[in-house]
């Protein structure tokens, strides 16, 4: 199974639509995964059917039993993350602020703090006519969005089955997500577009994917809004040994699909045009219909 990653340096680029876009285009059997847990838009795409969920419990939280609490304030002038309030009777955790470092457990000379299961997510498994689809919603405030998207890759490898590919829409940036997305992977699809900002971002995350064994290619999206720029981006590149496959010209098509819910891809366009041409390139580079 080929397992090939789209990611972006920065948000905005329009790596989710590209993303939408391969699920249409590449016809071998597949499976999908929602990496950017903190923003999953993948579905919204696809009209997925859910067909289960389960919670995803991340680093303990710390709780106060207030029948055992003393209300001394050890705990609360312990903790570095101001989690922690004390009122006359007792005192209480703030979960959104809580880090789980445990130190409150340490201080507490009654015995009042425990560390207890947190749960920061929910993941779901479902079907979509482009395949099954493994996605995730972090729950507001939560944190270790790293470990969801571990979690999100490990239920797509079990629902692979037959499939010759895993396709995975990956979160922005170059933090922890994007390690767990690309960990594995045989090829990432680099989403850019003509910009100073997102060059720069380009730059810091193929620094990044060049620790990991895996091939990286380069789509700029809008290329055509910013020649100047679009030029640079397309110099880096060459000097780097990064293949351009794909320039999708900026076209009001996509907002429109993107506003109906569906890739691009099923209406006639030029970025509908450039998407395709994109898609050929790579599965040609990948070997994905050989």
């Amino acid at each position: 199974m080929i397992r090939i990653a789209v990611v972006s340096g920065k948000g905005g680029t329009g790596k989710t639509m590209v993303a939408a876009a391969l699920t249409d285009l590449l016809t071998v059997p597949k499976v999908l995964a929602d990496c950017d847990v903190d923003a999953a838009n993948l579905e919204l795409f696809l009209d997925p059917r859910p067909l289960d969920e389960e919670p995803f419990m991340g680093l303990e939280r710390a709780s106060i039993d207030p029948a055992v609490c003393t209300a001394c304030g050890a705990c609360a002038s312990a903790c570095r993350f101001d989690a922690i309030t004390c009122e006359e009777d007792s005192c209480a955790v703030d979960p959104l602020r809580c880090e789980g470092c445990g130190v409150c457990t340490l201080v507490c000379p009654a015995g009042a703090v425990q560390m207890t299961p947190f749960r920061a997510g929910t993941i779901y498994r479902s079907e979509t006519g482009a395949g099954k689809l493994a996605h995730a919603r972090l729950s507001p405030g939560a944190g270790n969005s790293g470990l969801l998207v571990h979690a999100v890759r490990q239920k797509a490898e079990e629902m692979a089955g037959e499939s010759r590919v895993l396709l995975a829409d990956g979160p922005p940036g170059i933090g922890c997500p994007l390690i767990s997305t690309i960990s594995g992977m045989n090829a990432v699809l680099a989403v850019t577009e003509p910009g100073l900002s997102a060059l720069h971002d380009l730059k810091r995350l193929v620094t990044v994917c060049r620790g990991f064994s895996l091939r990286i290619f380069v789509v700029i999206n809008k290329f055509d809004l910013e020649p100047s720029v679009c030029r640079q981006v397309e110099d880096f590149c060459r000097e780097e040994g990064l293949p351009v496959i794909g320039h999708i010209p900026f076209d009001p098509a996509v907002l429109a699909a993107v506003r109906a819910g569906r890739p691009v891809t099923r209406t006639p366009s030029p970025a509908s045009e450039a998407l395709y041409q994109m898609a050929e390139h790579l599965s040609c580079e990948l070997t994905i219909d050989g």
